[in-house]
């Protein structure tokens, strides 16, 4: 009997601002689109009209997310980030700006031993970015 291959994708859990989420990140990247939303009806148990779950794509890599209707002593971490190679300095420069709006720098673009620019973000949901421009 063959088996399906399996398939790993990020998941992103929320708490009631997931839509405001990917639209934001589906705005920021070419090739990106939602793909698949189902919400809570009137039965819950989340609140209705919120993302029971979502499948969107980045530049072509798919991710999932949830609003979690349970409170949650736990949010995202800089511990695990989406890294994310740019084409060029402009780009970079725009992502990081969009991203780090209402959010937090967490290491600004610069020059680093690692890379000639680089910067790293947690955007207004708490999402970790790492941002470096692809070398030449």
């Amino acid at each position: 009997m063959a088996s399906m291959p399996q398939k790993i994708t990020t998941f992103l859990m929320f708490e009631g601002r997931a839509e405001e989420a990917l639209t934001f990140y589906t705005s920021l990247f070419e090739d990106s689109e939602v793909v698949d939303i189902s919400r809570y009806g009137p039965e819950g148990p989340g609140a209705e009209g919120t993302v029971l779950r979502a499948t969107f794509a980045l530049a072509g890599q798919r991710f999932t997310c949830i609003d979690s209707h349970v409170k949650h002593a736990f949010g995202f971490t800089p511990a695990v980030s989406l890294f994310v190679e740019c084409d060029d300095a402009a780009e970079l420069e725009r992502l990081y700006g969009a991203l780090a709006e209402e959010g937090a720098e967490l290491m600004p673009l610069g020059s680093y031993g690692f890379s000639a620019r680089f910067g790293w973000v947690n955007d207004r949901f708490g999402v970790s970015w790492q941002l470096n421009l692809q070398e030449a």
